[in-house]
């Protein structure tokens, strides 16, 4: 475990320690993030000594390493549940929710050499003692912190050694092939159930239809007046 008062964003210092040829395991863990960033190229609000910022290095043996993003969202959630008692739900692909607002992120970035990776960086962010005023007024509505969740101050270091243990353990699940128990999982805690009807955007244009569940990869399966179309990058922004 690395740890540092500042960086742009764990997943830089991460991937600047895999390409130095640190192990697997090898994680990254930041009192604030200047350049923090969520999917799509989006900015996490990474403020000072209010959130839990840490990344992983993995170094997977397999090209299919979808999965790996809902794992670490299931560990995550596990964490959470083990360190303040709250059954938080996933939102696809990445997201942790509470009551609908968004407690927790996943950001995976991979590096391959060919057909395989060289490594993946499992980055995670959850929002732990941030005040209503601490998020800007653009995700005010729809941010929400442990905090502000449980109105007492949340321990820090005891949820991230309980991440470390869970994303070891989930890790472990796929590293042994084990996708149908992360999907299984993933279903269970889903914010989704199959027949909610939901808007997604791709390449920013909107599409509307029925959610039809996961496949095997993890994409999601959207069911409309044309077929089941499967989709790998799309983002959630409506159920209806």
């Amino acid at each position: 475990m690395h740890r540092v008062e500042r960086c742009t964003s764990t997943n830089d210092l991460a991937r600047q320690l895999a390409r130095e040829g640190a192990p697997e395991g090898t994680a990254v863990a930041a009192e604030e993030q200047t350049a923090g960033r969520g999917t799509k190229g989006r900015r996490w609000y990474s403020t000072r000594k209010k959130g839990l910022y840490v990344s992983f290095v993995l170094r997977p043996k397999t090209p299919e390493v979808s999965l790996i993003s809902l794992a670490g969202g299931l560990a995550v959630r596990q964490a959470i549940d083990k360190a303040c008692g709250l059954d938080t739900e996933l939102r696809w692909p990445n997201d942790l929710l509470w009551e609908g607002k968004k407690l927790a992120g996943i950001l995976c970035e991979t590096s391959f050499l060919g057909n395989l990776p060289e490594y993946v960086i499992l980055g995670i962010g959850v929002n732990m003692n941030h005040e209503e005023d601490d998020f800007p007024d653009d995700i005010r509505d729809i941010a929400i912190s442990l905090k502000i969740i449980t109105q007492r101050t949340a321990d820090l270091e005891e949820l991230l050694r309980h991440i470390v243990v869970s994303v070891d353990e989930w890790y472990k699940l796929f590293c042994r092939g084990e996708s149908q128990a992360i999907l299984s999982a993933y279903d269970e805690h889903s914010a989704l159930k199959k027949g909610d009807e939901i808007t997604v955007l791709m390449n920013d244009k909107p599409a509307h239809g029925i959610y039809h569940g996961l496949d095997p990869r993890g994409a999601l399966l959207l069911k409309d007046e044309s077929g089941i179309h499967r989709l790998t990058s799309a983002e959630i922004v409506k159920l209806l």
